[in-house]
């Protein structure tokens, strides 16, 4: 479905913005995320305009320990869900990929010892501002069995925050989309450690 590598950019400007690309630079999804939302709700259009929805991501609850990210089509039909696991999360990120209740995949950090290294070089002046050169976080999304389909890595950058997402393994349109949603929403929930 997707032509591999993808990009996605993530800019700071009055709210945050995300774009995904595929290879040959063609937008396939487009955030702006609303800002200071108790209820999260995410609308993933297909042009930066936003004139067209192609998907919504949800939060089941307001504030949670381990919440969970329903996505829906544009007309509203379940496309499957991602939830954080709660405390274990705190030292490697980790989400499941959920299909209905039944988890289909896993997103975790490949190197947790990355985050805590570059939270220690982020306090040495001047320094700090190469960490995003040094110290890229990369994220595996894997099969129940697992296999790894998908890899996301953060890209050297300064002015603003480029991921990449390659592919590992073959994955049907539905995983593919599924898989996506929840990349996007890990960009998002994970930008500060990041």
């Amino acid at each position: 479905m997707f032509q591999y590598p993808l990009t996605l950019t993530f800019q700071y400007r009055l709210a945050p913005q995300l774009a995904v690309t595929d290879a040959n630079g063609q937008l396939i999804v487009y955030v702006k995320q609303k800002l200071f939302a108790l209820k999260e709700q995410i609308t993933l259009y297909a042009d930066e305009q936003q004139t067209t929805p192609l998907y919504r991501i949800q939060a089941t609850a307001v504030l949670r320990v381990s919440p969970t990210y329903a996505f829906t089509d544009a007309e509203g039909r379940p496309l499957g869900a991602v939830k954080r696991e709660g405390v274990a999360s705190l030292w490697r990120a980790r989400y499941q990929i959920l299909d209905g209740d039944l988890q289909v995949m896993t997103i975790a950090e490949l190197n947790p010892w990355l985050k805590v290294i570059a939270a220690l070089v982020d306090e040495i002046p001047f320094v700090g501002l190469l960490n995003g050169y040094l110290f890229r976080p990369a994220y595996g999304v894997t099969r129940q069995d697992g296999t790894l389909v998908l890899r996301l890595v953060r890209q050297p950058s300064m002015l603003d925050r480029r991921f990449r997402i390659e592919s590992a393994g073959t994955l049907t349109d539905e995983e593919e989309r599924r898989a996506l949603l929840s990349l996007v929403l890990v960009v998002l929930t994970e930008r500060a450690r990041s």
